[in-house]
Formats: structure tokens, C-alpha cells, sequence
């Protein structure tokens, strides 16, 4: 695995980590008792987009590996990605 693999894994698990905190965050302000119905289903409706938001980067993420783990970028070490990076400029 090279640098490519890390930084997509790393991205990942950094926005999974936003979503996991605004979860977190809700959950500690529905438990509020002094919120109003009004702001309480507004919540609601967000933690849902949040859920359908991490499914989507998750999803993102396994397609990215899917395209790129056949190719040479994905599997390559050190100046071996450089020069493949070069060609890769050069032939566009």
C-alpha cells in the first residue's frame, strides 16, 4: 500500500469522525429536557441526513479503492510513484 491508499483511508476516517461527533452531538441535545418540539424534530431529521451522509462516504471510499487498486499508482513504492505520477502528466 502506498501513499494514495493512506491519504484515501485517512480522508475517510476523518469524516467519518466529523459524522460520528454531530451524532454525538445530537444525542446530547435531544436528552435536553428543555427543548422545544420544533428544534426536537429538526434533530431528528438531521441525524438522519448525517446517517445517509456516512453511508455515502463509506460508499465513496470503497469505490475509490475498487478503481484504484488495479492500477500501478495504488501498488507502487517510492520513486517508482514518481516516475508513474510523470508519465501519468506527460501522456495528458
Amino acid at each position: 500500500m502506498n501513499l494514495l491508499f493512506w491519504g484515501i483511508t485517512l480522508g475517510m476516517l476523518g469524516k467519518v469522525l466529523v459524522v460520528v461527533a454531530v451524532l454525538h452531538m445530537h444525542h446530547s441535545l435531544v436528552q435536553e429536557s428543555r427543548i422545544d418540539r420544533t428544534v426536537l424534530l429538526t434533530y431528528k431529521q438531521e441525524r438522519v441526513m448525517t446517517f445517509i451522509g456516512l453511508l455515502l462516504i463509506v460508499a465513496g471510499y470503497l469505490m475509490e479503492v475498487y478503481f484504484y487498486s488495479p492500477t500501478a499508482l495504488f501498488n507502487c513504492e517510492g520513486a517508482e510513484c514518481s516516475a508513474l505520477l510523470i508519465e501519468s502528466e506527460v501522456s495528458q
